[in-house]
């Protein structure tokens, strides 16, 4: 750490003769703050994703309380900023396409103003990666406080996970297994609190990611989100910022290649979201440090499932933190960690690991009885997806894992909601769906539509999976023999573009292959009569977004956020 003392930042702002340095002190006197409350201490900025429409984070409010309680007890002065918040239950066409939004504000808020550390309030789907994403950016002391999985949701004596067992019970309820009365009381007992998804979706599975990256205290990710250890998590929290400005231990400092690896096998060993695929990428471009498709599928080979969470297990969060937690599950990957590096807390990840056990081997199960052998996230390429496509096999079917059959191809959602359940499709359970036209660009900002549904004929017939194909996303609580992600999309002339009705498919996931049985002259035939589509944005956001998302296999971030360099500090004077 070194004996010397850093200067603060915020003392640019606030201590000096300069006229400036007189204005920003008068303005905090207006904020109803003396002196000896604020000036030569570290000035925390506490960036809440809470709004009145998103019931993820409807707590977040009463927590940012909790963590400036923690930041005045630690001696120093907390400002609360309110951040766009990125509800994956409201906001359209989709949160992912404003990710990168919340990563530019998370950035420029930390930059612009007298910050000298930050925690970072979020938790549902696209908050995660956006806050880390910019605060690796701006590089200050920054500290994760996840929102927390909600409740186990109830009916009829029966345990509902969220996502999951929404998906589930259309299925039956379109298949006529179920009815109104049965359809109406779930729609009351599947989200019983507030909180992320209590399934392993992409809420807990980017929160995992977090605390396995060092961002969280210990054991923060897995708690949900009104037990009172959550309160006592986000008080401390307050308090350690204050200490990691002190100590200048920087997110950079942090961040490190091996930081990434762990969250790889972290991801990997809870059973986690295709999503994060997407959102590591990202978040390791902002680092600058290599990660790719391959290290995912690379480090599945060698990392067994071990958490039997839904949709790739049986149990639910709250059963997770029971039985030990995300600690619980480190101390049995100890061999596959990287134990000397450093978290927020200034211990290494190793000596946060002391003491840490599991309490329920069902759920989080040893290494010589695992889920699965092998991670249960796997890579794919081929003709049909030359820079990668990924598949969540341990969620599907595994008589479907080596499938070949003809395409019934949509060419976007809208024409997919107007065909599927035609009575003229022609389409049986050995089809392949295939929805081109999803991905960055084209969805626009890559909607979570691969959970492609089921032809209603076929669901009366009782199929329940499929082999489905598409260059979308699809929530971490789905399930199914999804392909997603295909790259490059189909809207910037990748493959999945040129895919006819009839083209046999094949999708084989031990040999990692998805490719279509058609010539490569046939393909180049007709890529050469395949005409560009339109933007679909004529300004604003959307403008910016369609101009410089790059795609999925490269983490979707902006070209201009993710390449090298620094910017200047602010003149506060």
């Amino acid at each position: 750490m070194g004996s010397e003392v850093k200067p603060l930042r915020s003392a640019q702002w606030f201590e000096g003769e300069a006229l400036r340095n007189f204005s920003h002190r008068a303005r905090a006197r207006q904020l109803g703050l003396n002196a000896e409350e604020h000036i030569g201490k570290p000035v925390i900025a506490i960036l809440n994703t809470w709004s009145g429409i998103n019931p993820c984070h409807m707590h977040l409010r009463e927590r940012a309380e909790q963590v400036s309680r923690g930041v005045w007890q630690a001696g120093g002065v907390p400002m609360e900023f309110p951040v766009s918040t990125l509800s994956e239950t409201y906001q359209k066409p989709t949160p992912m396409m404003y990710r990168n939004m919340l990563a530019m504000e998370t950035e420029e808020i930390l930059r612009s103003y007298p910050v000298d550390g930050a925690v970072l309030m979020g938790g549902c789907d696209k908050s995660t990666p956006a806050l880390l994403m910019g605060a690796a950016s701006a590089d200050l002391p920054a500290i994760f406080v996840p929102a927390g999985p909600m409740l186990r949701g109830n009916w009829r004596n029966q345990k509902l996970a969220s996502g999951t067992d929404m998906w589930r019970f259309w299925d039956d309820k379109r298949a006529g297994v179920i009815g109104e009365t049965e359809w109406n009381e779930i729609e009351s007992g599947l989200a019983r609190s507030p909180g992320t998804c209590m399934t392993m979706g992409t809420a807990s599975t980017m929160t995992s990611a977090a605390e396995a990256l060092g961002l969280t205290l210990p054991g923060a990710s897995s708690i949900p989100a009104v037990d009172s250890a959550h309160h006592r998590m986000a008080a401390a929290s307050g308090m350690r910022i204050v200490e990691m400005v002190r100590e200048d231990l920087t997110m950079s400092r942090i961040l490190s290649a091996e930081a990434y690896e762990d969250a790889v096998t972290t991801v990997l060993a809870i059973g986690g979201s295709t999503n994060s695929l997407i959102h590591l990428v990202a978040m390791a471009g902002r680092s600058q440090l290599p990660l790719s498709l391959d290290d995912f599928d690379r480090l599945a080979r060698t990392t067994p499932v071990l958490a039997s969470v839904q949709p790739a297990g049986k149990y639910l969060m709250e059963d997770f933190y029971y039985a030990g937690g995300l600690r619980g599950l480190f101390s049995r990957l100890r061999e596959s960690l990287h134990l000397d590096r450093v978290t927020v807390t200034g211990r290494t990840f190793g000596e946060e690991l002391e003491g840490a056990a599991v309490f329920d081997d069902d759920v989080i199960r040893p290494l010589d009885n695992p889920v699965a052998p092998e991670g249960g996230l796997a890579v794919l390429r081929g003709n049909l997806a030359p820079d990668g496509a990924v598949i969540k096999y341990v969620a599907a079917d595994p008589a479907l894992w080596k499938h070949s059959g003809p395409a019934v191809v949509f060419h976007g959602y809208k024409d997919l909601q107007q065909r599927i359940n035609s009575a003229d499709l022609e389409i049986t359970r050995d089809s392949v769906i295939v929805l081109a036209g999803g991905g960055p660009k084209g969805g626009p900002g890559m909607p979570e539509y691969g959970m492609l549904p089921i032809p209603d004929k076929l669901l009366k017939q009782g199929v329940r999976d499929m082999v489905r194909v598409s260059d979308a996303r699809m929530s971490g609580t789905s399930y199914g023999a999804c392909v997603l992600h295909v790259a490059p999309e189909a809207h910037v002339g990748g493959p999945l573009a040129l895919v006819r009705d009839g083209d046999m498919v094949t999708l084989d996931v031990e040999a990692r292959v998805l490719s279509v049985e058609v010539s490569d002259d046939e393909l180049a035939k007709r890529r050469s009569e395949w005409t560009p589509p339109e933007s679909k944005f004529e300004r604003g956001y959307g403008a910016l977004y369609y101009e410089h998302i790059t795609q999925a296999n490269e983490g979707c971030d902006f070209e201009f956020l993710s390449r090298p360099g620094t910017n200047p500090e602010p003149n506060a004077l």
